[in-house]
C-alpha cells in the first residue's frame, strides 16, 4: 500500500508538471502544433534557456515551469530570499514573451550557447527528486528520472560533448542508491549505514561505464568530476573502504574548478574523514558565512563535533539544522540525532 501510495503520488506530480508546461506555453502564445513529432520538455527547456536572460534567470523560470518547483524550493537551490526569486522569475516569463521566440528546437549555434544553463537545469531538478528540500517526502521520483530521461535525450542528441555524458553518469550513479536511502517507513538512512547490496548495480555499472569513456577523452569539466566523487562512494563494499583521499583530492579540484561554497562544505566533511574533524571543522568556519545560515552548516557542525566528542555542542547543532530545513524528512532525521544526544547528557 505504501508503494502503490507513492507511486499514485509521483503520477499525481507529473501530471501537475505537464499541466505546468501547458500553461506556460499558453501564457507564451507558442505555436505547439508546430513540433507535435518532437519531445516539447526538451524544446521548452532550451526555450526558457533563451539568451535575452541571464543563465540564473533562466534556471529559475524553468524550474518552475515544467519542473514543478515551488518559488521556495527554487531560492533554497538559489540560496536567496523567496522575493528576490519570485521578482527574478516574474521577470523572466515576461522577457521569453517579449523575445518573439518560436516553440522550436535551436539551431546548432543556439543550442551550444544554452547547453551550460540546460545541463544545470538538469542537474538542479535532479537535486530536488533526489533530495527534496521541502514537504514530507525524501524524494520525488517523478523530478529525479524526468531529469535522467531528459538528460539521456541530451546525451543521444550530443553523443561527443563530455559534461552531457559526464551529468548523465553522475545522475546514474547517486540514483542508483535510492533504494537504500529509507527504511521501510521512510525514514532517511546516511550513507554510511546504508545496506549498500540494495543499491542499482545496473545503474552503477552504467554510469561507470559512461564515466570512463568520456574522462579518457581529455578535457574534464565539473559533473565529471562530481561523477568521479559518486564513483568512487558507489565502489566501496563498506563505508570503511571509501578512500577518502582520492574524493578530497577530487572536491579539491572541484572547488577550484567552481567555486561553490557548497563543494567546500563537501570538502570539509571529506577533510575531516582524512585528516580528522577538528581540521574539518577549521574548513567549515571559513565556508560558513558564504552560506548565509544554510541548515547544513548546522548539520555538518553538528556531525564533525560529535566525531570530536562534544556531544552537548553537537547536540545544539543537530536542534539548530532541524529547526531551518523545510524537509520533514531530514528534520525527523537530525531530531533523532539530537535525542540521541540528549539521553545520555540528561542522565549524568
Amino acid at each position: 500500500m505504501r508503494t502503490a501510495i507513492r507511486r499514485m503520488i509521483d503520477h499525481k506530480r507529473s501530471e501537475q508538471s505537464r499541466k505546468a508546461r501547458e500553461r506556460l506555453a499558453s501564457r507564451l502564445e507558442v505555436p505547439i502544433g508546430e513540433v507535435a513529432d518532437q519531445d516539447d520538455t526538451l524544446i521548452l527547456l532550451f526555450m526558457c534557456c533563451h539568451p535575452s536572460l541571464t543563465p540564473a534567470s533562466a534556471i529559475a523560470l524553468t524550474l518552475r515551469a515544467f519542473g514543478g518547483l515551488t518559488t521556495t524550493q527554487i531560492a533554497n537551490a538559489f540560496l536567496v530570499g523567496e522575493t528576490t526569486m519570485a521578482q527574478r522569475i516574474a521577470r523572466a516569463k515576461q522577457r521569453v514573451k517579449a523575445s518573439g521566440v518560436p516553440f522550436r528546437m535551436p539551431t546548432p549555434e543556439e543550442r551550444t550557447a544554452r547547453l551550460r544553463t540546460v545541463l544545470h537545469v538538469l542537474y538542479l531538478i535532479f537535486n530536488e527528486g533526489y533530495a527534496s528540500s521541502s514537504g514530507r517526502e525524501l524524494h520525488r521520483a517523478d523530478l529525479s528520472d524526468e531529469a535522467i530521461r531528459l538528460t539521456r535525450m541530451l546525451q543521444r542528441m550530443l553523443p561527443e560533448d563530455g559534461e552531457v555524458a559526464g551529468l548523465l553518469a553522475l545522475m546514474l550513479l547517486i540514483d542508483a542508491r535510492r533504494p537504500a536511502r529509507t527504511d521501510a517507513a521512510g525514514e532517511l538512512i546516511t550513507l554510511a549505514k546504508q545496506d549498500r547490496a540494495s543499491w542499482n548495480q545496473a545503474l552503477i555499472v552504467e554510469g561507470t561505464t559512461l564515466l570512463n569513456q568520456v574522462v579518457s577523452k581529455g578535457a574534464v569539466g565539473e559533473y565529471q568530476l562530481q561523477a568521479a566523487i559518486a564513483a568512487v562512494h558507489d565502489r566501496a563494499r563498506r563505508a570503511d573502504d571509501t578512500d577518502w583521499p582520492q574524493i578530497l583530492g577530487l572536491y579539491g579540484l572541484l572547488e577550484q574548478m567552481t567555486r561553490n561554497p557548497i563543494v567546500t562544505l563537501n570538502r570539509a566533511i571529506a577533510t575531516a574523514m582524512v585528516d580528522g574533524p577538528s581540521a574539518g571543522l577549521a574548513l567549515l568556519d571559513e565556508v560558513a558565512d558564504r552560506l548565509n545560515g544554510h541548515y547544513r552548516v548546522d548539520a555538518v557542525r553538528a556531525h564533525l563535533l560529535e566525531m570530536t566528542g562534544d556531544k552537548k555542542a553537537a547536540l545544539d547543532h543537530y536542534r539548530a539544522a532541524a529547526e531551518h530545513t523545510m524537509s520533514l524528512a531530514e528534520r525527523r532525521y537530525l531530531t533523532t540525532q539530537a535525542a540521541r544526544l540528549r539521553m545520555p547528557l540528561q542522565s549524568r
